[in-house]
């Protein structure tokens, strides 16, 4: 939380107190409860106003399946330049017997390769 242990939090608001005074901390204490209410109050009201304007066909989401912090750029990079296609690695096709060989390397112009150049369209520079 900001960067502050908890002793340090503890101390923090031990000056709080000791600043404020006895007299006038019940008087803030409240004022942070309310505000600490109508934060909470405020939240759940949108939530429900979502979850209203969405209708009943988005109950059944995983939205933490959505959430852009659980995924790595760098594995998404790798994996999308270096995984090979799984079409070339199936030998067999399931309603026949016999081999489906490819008659060679086949072009795919959204794979990387680095032996290609790279295209150069001059009407579009």
């Amino acid at each position: 939380m900001f960067g502050i242990s908890g002793w340090e939090f503890l101390i923090l608001i031990a000056l709080a107190a000791a600043l404020i005074g006895p007299d006038r901390l019940p008087e803030y204490v409240g004022k942070l409860r309310g505000y600490i209410r109508q934060a909470r109050d405020m939240a759940e009201g949108a939530k429900s106003q979502l979850k209203d304007q969405m209708g009943p066909e988005f109950e059944d989401i995983n939205w933490r399946a959505y959430d852009p912090r659980q995924y790595d750029p760098r594995k998404i990079v790798r994996d999308a330049l270096l995984d090979p296609d799984p079409e070339d690695e199936d030998e067999f096709d399931a309603g026949d017997d016999t081999p489906q060989f490819a008659a060679g390397p086949s072009y795919d112009p959204h794979k990387f390769d680095p032996d290609r150049a790279t295209p150069f369209d001059v009407d579009a520079t």
